[in-house]
């Protein structure tokens, strides 16, 4: 079976979509979703995938949710594989070396439209750099997130898919969660 990730969106920013992990782990096994092991609160969950039709699951899940929680997250699925092939095209690598905190990639649910990265280029920020490399968007915020001025919901809008994000550091310990098997 391979090792999988799904990655959810804007769970427990919120009174209104708050969602343990013991919840969302028992949600995961009742899908389909073998060994579901979550990291912190992030709503990132590393499992082993039965099915290589993984935007199956991710639809499984979300349906989970709302069915149990009343909202339904957009689900990400990554593969094992995807995602250290993501970390490995990283635009941004020498950032991650020097201030991985600075650093964030969004998983796109699905690829993004031709003229996705016109559109990007278009999108009032500061100093943020953004690449979009395939279903991934990496952005160095070189003054930190905190203090961007970009926006993230213009981001999205000029992508044209529900997308999720995750810093680089948690990118790097989903990978380290998935290699333990």
């Amino acid at each position: 079976m391979p090792t999988a990730i799904a990655l959810l969106r804007g769970i427990n920013v919120g009174s209104t979509r708050s969602l343990p992990m013991e919840r969302l782990r028992a949600l995961c096994e009742q899908v389909g979703m073998h060994d579901p092991r979550t990291y912190i609160q992030s709503g990132s969950v590393i499992f082993e995938a039965a099915k290589r039709d993984l935007s199956a699951v991710a639809e499984r899940l979300e349906a989970a949710i709302e069915a149990d929680r009343g909202f339904r997250p957009s689900v990400v699925v990554r593969t094992r594989d995807e995602l250290a092939a993501a970390i490995d095209g990283s635009p941004f690598a020498a950032r991650a070396k020097t201030d991985a905190a600075k650093l964030l990639v969004m998983f796109l649910k699905s690829k993004p439209a031709a003229g996705a990265q016109q559109a990007l280029d278009g999108v009032k920020r500061g100093t943020e750099q953004m690449r979009l490399v395939g279903r991934e968007l990496f952005i160095d915020f070189p003054d930190g997130i905190g203090k961007a001025k970009v926006s993230l919901a213009a981001v999205e809008k000029a992508i044209g898919v529900p997308a999720t994000g995750r810093n680089w550091n948690t990118v790097l310990s989903l990978l380290a969660m998935a290699d333990e098997g």
